[in-house]
């Protein structure tokens, strides 16, 4: 269909059983310029994948014909979402990460309480000698 035989499309759905929607399909990517990180394109994967993943080899195949998605690309697809999913070190790392931000956190607050407390018991003192300096403290001369 490209350069340089430049078949129809018709010609090659014919000579290769392939649907021409397909054909159109592939060929537009083809020509498309290629794109860095094509927006769902992660989704579209494992949408392709789950899609796939009960069928039988015949099956895929023509699936993979009719969605101009190449078996091998597929496979490979699958093969990074089943190591992405093996791989708990990620998620691990995260939840000790958690974990110790939580115990952290409960320090702080145990810190904090007890400020308050030591501030909460300076404020009483404080008052207490005032008043205790007012009680003794010599009268003032009254003279009038």
């Amino acid at each position: 269909m490209l350069p340089p035989e430049n078949a129809s499309v018709a010609q090659v759905s014919a000579e290769m059983g392939i649907s021409p929607a397909a054909l159109e399909r592939w060929r537009a990517v083809a020509l498309a310029p290629p794109a860095a990180n094509p927006p769902g394109a992660g989704e579209a994967r494992l949408d392709a994948v789950l899609a796939t993943g009960a069928m039988g080899e015949l099956q895929k195949t023509a699936w993979c014909r009719e969605n101009a998605i190449d078996p091998t690309e597929l496979e490979c697809w699958r093969q990074s979402a089943a190591a992405a999913l093996a791989d708990n070190r990620g998620i691990g790392a995260v939840r000790r990460r958690h974990e110790q931000d939580q115990k952290r956190i409960r320090e702080l607050e145990r810190e904090l309480r007890r400020k308050e407390q030591a501030l909460a018991e300076t404020a009483t003192l404080l008052v207490l000698t005032k008043n205790v300096t007012s009680l003794f403290a010599a009268p003032e001369d009254k003279t009038g």
